[in-house]
C-alpha cells in the first residue's frame, strides 16, 4: 500500500460518522465544532414541534368550522366547535391527571398535597383549552382580552374577597399541616368528631362520626380549636372518674378497678412506656386517688385506647366491667349522703303527733251542700 493511499485512507477514518445511544449517526466532534451547540439546538427543536402542533390543532379546527359552516348558522358552528375543543380539553386533562398520579403521589407523601397538584394540573390543562377556543375560534388577540381581563379581575376581587380568603387559608394550611386525610379530628366548639375526607384550597370535608358530611371554609377552619386524634399516634389515653367509700380497702378497689380496664378489648394492657414529649407515661391502666371528697374518695383511671373513635363504646365497656368487679367484692361505690346527729347539745324540740278534729269543708269555710238546677226560664 502506498503512501498516498494510506493517507487518504486515514483521511476518511477521520470523517467517519459514529451510531449514537438512539441507533442515530453523529459527526465526530472536534474543538470548535458547531457539535457544542446540542442543548441550543434541541430547545430550537422543542420550540418547533411545538409550533407545530399548535399549527395542527388550529387547522383541524378552522376545518371543524368550515365543515359545520357549510350546513349551519356561523354562531352556531362556532358553539359546536367550542364545545368539541373544550370536551377533548376535559378527557385529555382527565387522561394525563390519571398517567401522572402515580409519580405525583410517590413524589408528595401527603395526600392532600398530591390531590392539590393533580388539581392544579387538570384545571391548567383545561384552562389551555379554553384561551385556545377564545384565540383561534373566536379570533381574540391578546390585546382586547387584556382590558377585559383587568376588569373582570378588579370586580372578582371584591366580590369574591371571601372566596380569596379561603384559598388563602387553604395554602396555609397545607403548609402548615395541622390535619391530613384520614386524620379523626374534633371541632372543639361544636364537639363534633370525624374523619378529614378531603383538604382543597378553598374547604375541608369531614365525615362525622354520625354519618354526616360537614363541608367547612377553610377561612373558618384557621380560626377554630381543632383536638387531632391520628396525627402523629393513634393511641389516646381516656380518663374515668370513680368514688369509693371511706371504709373500703382503697388499694383494694384500685387494683380491681385496673384488673377491670385490662380486661376490656380495645384497652391497651401493657406494654412499652407511652412518650408524648418529653414525658413518658404507663401503657397500662392506672388508678389514681385523686382527692377526698365530702362524700367518697375520688379515684382516677387513666388508660390508653389504640382507636379513637371508639372511645364511647370503650367507655361504656370499662364502666360495665368495673360495676361487675367491685360487687363482687366488699368494695362499695359511693353516693351522696348525710348523718343527722342529735345529742345532749342539740336543744329539746317538742313534737306533738296527735290529730287534731278539724270541722267539716263545707262548714269551715260557710257553704252547704246545694244542688244546682238547670235554668228553665230559656
Amino acid at each position: 500500500m502506498g503512501t498516498g493511499e494510506r493517507m487518504l485512507r486515514q483521511s476518511q477514518v477521520g470523517n467517519a460518522t459514529t451510531t449514537n445511544a438512539t441507533g442515530g449517526t453523529t459527526p465526530n466532534a472536534t474543538p470548535g465544532s458547531p457539535s457544542s451547540s446540542t442543548p441550543t439546538n434541541t430547545s430550537i427543536t422543542n420550540t418547533s414541534v411545538k409550533e407545530e402542533a399548535v399549527e395542527q390543532a388550529t387547522e383541524i379546527t378552522n376545518g371543524l368550522f368550515q365543515l359545520f359552516n357549510q350546513w349551519l348558522p356561523k354562531d352556531v358552528a362556532r358553539l359546536l366547535v367550542t364545545v368539541l375543543v373544550v370536551a377533548v380539553a376535559w378527557y385529555a386533562a382527565k387522561y394525563v391527571t390519571r398517567l401522572l398520579e402515580p409519580r405525583v403521589t410517590r413524589r408528595f407523601e401527603r395526600p392532600s398535597v398530591s390531590r392539590t397538584v393533580l388539581r392544579a394540573i387538570r384545571t391548567g390543562i383545561l384552562g389551555l383549552g379554553i384561551l385556545f377556543v377564545i384565540a383561534n375560534v373566536y379570533g381574540i388577540q391578546n390585546e382586547a382580552v387584556v382590558l377585559p381581563l383587568t376588569v373582570f379581575s378588579a370586580t372578582a376581587g371584591v366580590v369574591l374577597a371571601p372566596i380569596v380568603g379561603s384559598v388563602v387559608s387553604g395554602l396555609f394550611l397545607l403548609a402548615d399541616q395541622p390535619y391530613e386525610v384520614g386524620d379523626m379530628i374534633e371541632l372543639d366548639d361544636t364537639e363534633q368528631q370525624g374523619f378529614v375526607q378531603d383538604i382543597t384550597i378553598r374547604y375541608t370535608k369531614i365525615a362525622t362520626l354520625d354519618n354526616t358530611t360537614l363541608v367547612i371554609p377553610n377561612g373558618s377552619m384557621r380560626e377554630r380549636d381543632v383536638v387531632n386524634y391520628s396525627a402523629e399516634d393513634a393511641r389516646t389515653r381516656l380518663t374515668l372518674d370513680i368514688g369509693v367509700t371511706y371504709e373500703c380497702d382503697t388499694d383494694a378497689a384500685r387494683t380491681l378497678i385496673e384488673d377491670a380496664a385490662n380486661e376490656v378489648n380495645g384497652v391497651i394492657s401493657g406494654g412499652p412506656a407511652i412518650r408524648v414529649g418529653s414525658a413518658r407515661y404507663p401503657a397500662a391502666p392506672t388508678c389514681y386517688i385523686s382527692e377526698f371528697g365530702a362524700h367518697s374518695v375520688e379515684l382516677q383511671l387513666r388508660y390508653w385506647i389504640t382507636e379513637p373513635y371508639k372511645r364511647y363504646m370503650i367507655r361504656s365497656r370499662v364502666l360495665e366491667r368495673i360495676v361487675d368487679q367491685l360487687e363482687e367484692s366488699d368494695v362499695e361505690l359511693a353516693y351522696p349522703h348525710s348523718h343527722l346527729v342529735f345529742d345532749e347539745t342539740s336543744g329539746v324540740l317538742d313534737v306533738n303527733v296527735a290529730q287534731e278534729e278539724h270541722p267539716p269543708y263545707e262548714e269551715s269555710n260557710g257553704f252547704h251542700d246545694q244542688r244546682l238546677e238547670p235554668n228553665t226560664d230559656d
